[in-house]
């Protein structure tokens, strides 16, 4: 059994086990993976049928244009293994991905996995099901390279929960995902009446710190919801600073949040046609014996490549499900020829 673990993951579209409508639609909607949730989205007197829900859509419905994740309850409640065992005994063919909420350490890795591989095995899956693991309580992100080490053979992604890491600390505020104006600084008043407020960002630390845990093991770091499906502007703003952090994809809690998601985390047509110059310059400087160039009056050396051999791999992935998603620019500038970093 071989793990997929460089699966598409622009968008990750929340759906309720509960809501068997929005079960139904969800296959159709765009989203590089659907999120099954029998957890927070499933109030405690559903939880049960909402597991029958999930176990029966994706026996009928047709999964094939995006990943399967299933989002169990927490390992602290009582539903928690009959979501695992109901779930992949029945249906396990259908799943990539089992996604495990509030973890706070190794342990909770192994014992998902240990009871993945016994059902496998017991059931005769060919595939091997993946894990993804939600940081979203202090103890979880003081762990979190703990976690990220637990199970390499089945560990795929790590995703920020903004929500409950709010409620974990105590937090004033009530943004999911979000600013908040009460996190800034005023500039010093230096005898004038007049100071400036600076907005900060307070989810930039925990962001950063599992994008960095999850490049260094090898996972891909996905951001969480942000609250506010009314907002497109806001949650642009929200994608975008993650993917300028290396986040691979964010959560979407509403159709409408999917494209904005495939939108941020896709290539720029001007990005890939640079990135495919740097590409062929540093081939040119190889043939030479040159280990840089300068393309477009800047310094490009090993380290360029690199970035552009991890973009164009992703740039694959998003053709090979979407031709269309990666468009050319109409009118392209005319790019100064590379030349030869002296």
């Amino acid at each position: 059994m071989t793990p997929t673990k460089t699966r598409l993951h622009r968008s990750e579209l929340a759906v309720p086990g509960s809501n068997v409508r929005m079960l139904e639609k969800a296959p159709s909607l765009g989203a590089d993976v659907v999120m099954l949730d029998l957890e927070d989205a499933v109030a405690p007197d559903d939880k049960e049928q909402a597991r029958i829900n999930l176990v029966d859509a994706l026996r009928e419905q047709d999964w094939s244009r995006c990943s399967v994740s299933v989002r169990i309850n927490g390992l602290d409640t009582h539903w928690c293994y009959r979501d695992i065992v109901d779930v992949v005994e029945q249906a396990g063919e259908h799943v990539d991905a089992i996604c495990i909420p509030k973890v706070s350490g190794a342990g909770d890795v192994h014992l998902v996995a240990t009871l993945l591989t016994q059902i496998e095995e017991a059931m005769g899956l060919e595939r091997k099901i993946g894990l993804t693991v939600l940081i979203e309580t202090a103890l979880g992100m003081v762990n979190v390279d703990e976690v990220a080490q637990a199970c390499p053979d089945r560990m795929e992604a790590m995703i920020f929960g903004v929500a409950d890491y709010a409620a974990s600390l105590q937090s004033h505020t009530a943004s999911i995902g979000g600013v908040d104006e009460n996190y800034s600084v005023l500039t010093d008043p230096n005898g004038s009446e007049e100071r400036d407020r600076h907005w900060g960002d307070q989810w930039h630390y925990p962001l950063a710190r599992i994008a960095v845990t999850c490049r260094a093991y090898g996972l891909r770091p996905i951001d969480g919801p942000y609250g506010d499906f009314t907002d497109p502007e806001g949650y642009l703003a929200a994608a975008r600073r993650s993917a300028v952090l290396g986040y691979e994809g964010k959560w979407a809690i509403h159709p409408s949040q999917v494209p904005l998601a495939n939108e941020v985390y896709t290539p720029a047509p001007r990005l890939v046609e640079r990135t495919r110059r740097i590409i062929e310059a540093m081939r040119e400087a190889a043939a030479e014996g040159k280990g840089a160039v300068s393309l477009d009056g800047r310094l490009i050396d090993a380290a360029s490549i690199r970035m552009a051999e991890n973009l164009l791999a992703k740039l694959e992935q998003i053709e090979a499900r979407d031709p269309l998603a990666v468009a050319p620019e109409p009118a392209a500038v005319a790019a100064e020829p590379a030349r030869a970093a002296s």
